[in-house]
């Protein structure tokens, strides 16, 4: 069954039933449980909140199968144009019908990745002085359900379901697809499919195999394939842990380590108009400022595609300037409201979910117009850490507090 916001149809027995219910009767008689959590843009226009600068601490690779590996390999190294003379030229549809190897988006893959590195590498997170946390950290979770959370307050159309569970002193957050996600993903139509092939296009053209290379943007489009790097930082009081995937490194970058020599690729129509500039700002400029900002990407390289799918131009922008770019319209987005709903969203999950244990499933869901709310599932469908990770972390001895003198 596919999840939906909607809570679903009990048919398990009568004892799962009453385990369930109690739970959330008592997660409702704990006064200072709060039950929602409000989005109003207001309620979060402060000062901007402590965010440290993101450290990579890991990174690894997906191959043609998908298949994961605890390596660079599948990084890709920005190799631009020539800045003077004719537009690039690109063809954004080359390839498409013959050429292109899709990502089977019906697969749920969930944390599972980023577990596998932390499952190989949990012996650096672990730091005996942090009491009750094998992993040394408060959150584990994609860079693209922070991304999601960021933009939330200004978000009209899209909801989401996020699953949360705490183990060994850590809460996991991993996405489960609303019901409207995945009727736009099965009916998406052949336009929007061409559109995200011209993205991934895109970056054959101005990536390289090797530091020293030239692109080569006559192979196959594989969508199965990339490089993810594993970030640590913090966000005012709450420490994250999260991957995401990184389009490629510029080796001539003036920041040349990672995860500031990271770029990120785009492709956006072209624009003819204040008006039409105005609105990309408002609008596409958001989730591209939030999904390179939280792992510390210093530029996203826009390609601004014609009517022919052709690149007719490239635009650089560094990410910690974007902001400059926007405070002119008083009626746009705010970096400081995405980061502090963001960080009160973190809280209400932490005051949420309190029973340690990898089989509860708090599932915290939104849609526009109303409040975060959240519902409670045991040994349920949304159940998403898997057996061999569980199995794997239960092995280790939890860290030892250390005892003040």
């Amino acid at each position: 069954m596919k999840p939906s916001v909607c809570p679903r149809k009990r048919d398990r027995g009568d004892d799962e039933d009453a385990r369930e219910e109690s739970a959330v009767k008592s997660q409702r008689s704990n006064a200072k449980t709060p039950l929602t959590l409000p989005i109003t843009p207001s309620r979060y226009d402060a000062p901007f909140p402590f965010y440290r600068r993101p450290a990579e601490v890991g990174r690894f690779s997906l191959d043609s199968q998908r298949c994961y590996h605890g390596d660079a390999r599948q990084l890709r190294y920005y190799a631009p144009p020539p800045t003077e003379g004719p537009s690039p030229g690109f063809d954004l549809r080359d390839g498409y019908r013959d050429r292109y190897v899709q990502r089977d988006e019906s697969i749920r893959e969930g944390l599972e990745h980023l577990l596998q590195w932390i499952a190989q590498n949990q012996k650096q997170l672990q730091a005996a002085e942090e009491k009750g946390q094998l992993l040394n950290t408060d959150f584990v979770t994609w860079r693209g359900h922070l991304t999601k959370v960021l933009t939330t307050p200004y978000e009209k159309q899209d909801g989401w379901l996020l699953a949360v569970s705490l183990f060994r002193g850590t809460l996991y957050i991993s996405e489960f697809e609303t019901e409207s996600a995945r009727k736009q993903r099965e009916q998406r139509p052949e336009l929007l499919k061409e559109l995200t092939y011209m993205g991934y296009k895109f970056e054959h053209y101005v990536c390289a195999d090797t530091p020293d290379g030239i692109p080569d943007p006559t192979g196959v489009v594989n969508t199965n394939e990339g490089f993810c790097t594993v970030i640590r930082t913090r966000l005012g009081t709450h420490s994250l842990l999260f991957s995401g995937e990184v389009d490629c490194t510029d080796p001539r970058s003036p920041w040349p380590d990672p995860p500031s020599c990271y770029v990120e690729l785009k492709t956006s129509k072209v624009m003819h108009s204040p008006a039409q500039r105005k609105s990309f700002y408002r609008h596409k400029m958001i989730k591209w400022w939030a999904q390179s900002f939280l792992p510390g990407v210093s530029r996203i390289v826009a390609g601004y595609r014609g009517p022919d799918g052709s690149v007719v131009g490239l635009e650089t922008f560094e990410t910690m300037k974007i902001f400059q770019l926007i405070r002119e319209d008083p009626s746009c987005w705010k970096p400081a409201v995405c980061m502090n709903f963001c960080a009160a969203f973190l809280s209400f999950v932490k005051k949420v979910v309190t029973e340690d244990n990898p089989k509860l499933v708090h599932l915290f869901a939104w849609e526009p117009g109303h409040p975060v709310s959240f519902t409670v599932h045991r040994d349920s469908e949304y159940t998403f850490l898997p057996d061999w990770y569980v199995e794997a972390l239960s092995s280790e001895k939890p860290p030892t507090p250390q005892i003040p003198d």
